[in-house]
């Protein structure tokens, strides 16, 4: 089983699902906090790997869901520049094994990177289940 570096934004509905199922599939998971961790671009582009650039933006950062960034317009640099400003706007989870960077959380090919096994749960675990441009966290008790 593989350990997991997994830059997450605390709190985070889906990234705590993700987590969950990782775990659940043996894996060894250490949570970072995607928000303060010290970017550079080298090394938060080394997560995006043959992706096109629309494809490393988190859909539900605000900028993005009011409009005021139009994410299929950029260039690569221009992409590593605002998510280095903004780091809403990065794509969650990434994830490290072994040198070995990836963007996103899509089942199928997490699967097929270090195994995921069945997961027991249905539904989008990307997009924010809160379906707004508001704080995306589980509900402080």
């Amino acid at each position: 089983m593989a350990t997991i570096l997994f830059y997450e934004k605390p709190g985070c509905v889906n990234n705590t699902k993700q987590k969950v199922l990782l775990a659940a599939a043996g894996h060894t998971v250490w949570a970072r906090n995607l928000l303060t961790e010290r970017w550079t671009a080298a090394r938060l582009r080394a997560f995006f790997g043959d992706l096109p650039v629309a494809e490393w933006f988190n859909l539900s950062a605000p900028r993005i869901r009011a409009g005021l960034l139009d994410h299929g317009r950029v260039t690569e640099t221009e992409a590593l520049v605002l998510m280095l400003a903004d780091p809403l706007l990065i794509r969650r989870p990434l994830m490290e094994v072994d040198g070995d960077c990836r963007a996103g959380f899509d089942p199928a090919a997490v699967d097929a990177w270090i195994g995921l096994g069945k997961p027991k749960t249905g539904g989008d675990l990307e997009a924010c289940p809160r379906g707004h441009a508001g704080p995306c966290h589980l509900p402080t008790v």
